[in-house]
């Protein structure tokens, strides 16, 4: 299920880095006084009253056409606009009401979204009457807040969460395997949908960025239901020349929220890039099984053996955290291997399904550690009781101690190693949780 999104917009240097990091409680975007430092969008999510939703914390709205980084931040809270289902304006209660704060609200009268007015940087009584003139914006009303002093923020968040739409059920079937394609604009995935279902259902061009929303497809490839979800291509920082190829990363961030399985593609002459790692970084955090598609192998020059290992070793160095994901070299063009990854998608979704049972897990556990024996810490030693799995997609085991602190990461991956050693779990994330033994009785 695709969580709601909140877009905070404003002009630059108004609080909305600053909002956003205390709703978040955490310091994700740049704080500064410099104007315009936050320059591309940022993602985080956010729980407020059982509400989790997706914030993105977008560039300052300057309306200055001569500055080509404006332009830029300008389209890329268009963007954020486009597709939040609720937006925060937040505008400067000591400045005052500016000709640039009219000029976003005509934007974002415009959008017939909920738009919640925030009033920043009133934290004194005196202040306090400087909202009124908020009013002018026809935007309902203003809700004064300190961001930097976190006052007024539980009022904001009700009023966020108040104006969330309602939830609609998925057009996924029961016992549908639902598969997000994800990766850079002009990597083959509009290619591989094509190939995958027969038909020319995605446009395919080779202009970067031109599939430009999220397509479902449904179909069926031995006896399996499975629902395809084509994205927008994510693209690198600074790519700002043309529009389409600034198309939103939110189309495939929801996309990977409702898969069961994400294909991460790649290109094969281009290899991993930075934007690569933080794609496949959020369908890992996000616990979804991972396939890596290494796209364009028919034209990739010295295909042997030993070339092919070698780029699989270079993909597991740059992709340390995705050890775990199976990866298929294909060629969308000639429809190499492209048969294969149904098979491979049923295969991991069944890995992200597997239980194993709580005797089974602590025979593990006490082979594990007559093998390498857990860590002590200042005389004192770590103790395992036991182990039991609590969930599934991923799958998510809860391990426990004596002590919680005492559990150092690297024998939680040890123990994590034997697991797969033991069970596969190819292709999925596994999250081990480590608990006191007072807390079993939460569970």
């Amino acid at each position: 299920m695709s969580k709601p999104i909140v877009a905070i917009v404003g002009r630059p240097n108004v609080g909305k880095s600053t909002l956003f990091n205390q709703i978040g409680k955490r310091r994700v975007s740049i704080v500064d006084d410099m104007p315009g430092v936050t320059r591309d969008r940022i993602y985080m999510d956010a729980e407020w009253l059982n509400h989790t939703f997706t914030m993105i914390d977008t560039g300052g709205i300057e309306f200055d056409d001569s500055d080509q980084i404006l332009r830029s931040m300008r389209y890329q809270a268009q963007l954020a606009m486009d597709e939040a289902d609720v937006i925060v304006f937040v505008v400067d209660g000591r400045a005052g009401l500016t000709s640039a704060d009219e000029e976003v609200g005509h934007i974002l009268r415009a959008a017939k979204k909920p738009v919640i007015l925030a009033v920043n940087k009133v934290d004194s009584q005196q202040l306090e009457a400087n909202i009124y003139e908020f009013y002018n914006l026809g935007l309902g009303d203003p809700m004064g807040i300190s961001a930097s002093n976190a006052l007024g923020l539980g009022d904001l968040l009700d009023a966020i969460v108040e104006a969330f739409p309602e939830t609609s059920g998925e057009d996924k079937e029961a016992d549908e395997i639902s598969i997000a394609v994800i990766g850079r604009p002009n990597v083959g995935k509009s290619s591989i949908v094509n190939a995958l279902i027969g038909e020319e259902r995605v446009i395919v061009s080779d202009v970067a960025g031109t599939t430009r929303d999220a397509i479902d497809t449904h179909f069926v490839a031995d006896g399996i239901k499975f629902m395809l979800i084509d994205t927008a291509g994510m693209r690198r920082k600074g790519k700002i020349e043309e529009a389409v190829e600034r198309y939103s990363v939110m189309r495939s961030l929801r996309a990977v929220d409702r898969a069961d399985v994400v294909l991460m593609v790649i290109d094969a002459f281009e290899g991993i890039t930075e934007q690569d790692k933080k794609i496949a970084g959020y369908a890992h955090e996000s616990g979804k099984g991972v396939i890596i598609i290494v796209n364009k192998w028919d034209i990739f020059p010295n295909k042997d053996d030993k070339s092919t290992l070698r780029f699989t070793e270079d993909l597991r160095g740059e992709l340390g955290f995705l050890q775990y994901a199976p990866v298929l070299y294909t060629s969308a063009l000639t429809h190499q291997r492209i048969s294969r990854i149904t098979e491979l998608v049923k295969y991991v979704a069944d890995q992200q399904s597997m239980r194993i049972q709580t005797s089974v897990l602590n025979e593990l556990i006490r082979d594990a550690v007559s093998v390498n024996p857990p860590p002590s810490h200042r005389g004192k030693q770590l103790k395992i009781y036991f182990m039991t799995q609590a969930d599934i997609q991923p799958p998510r085991f809860i391990i426990f101690v004596n002590d919680p602190e005492l559990m150092h990461f690297s024998y939680l991956r040890f123990i994590e190693n034997r697991l797969r050693e033991s069970f596969g779990f190819e292709g999925t994330p596994l999250k081990l949780i480590v608990r006191g033994r007072k807390e079993e009785d939460d569970l």
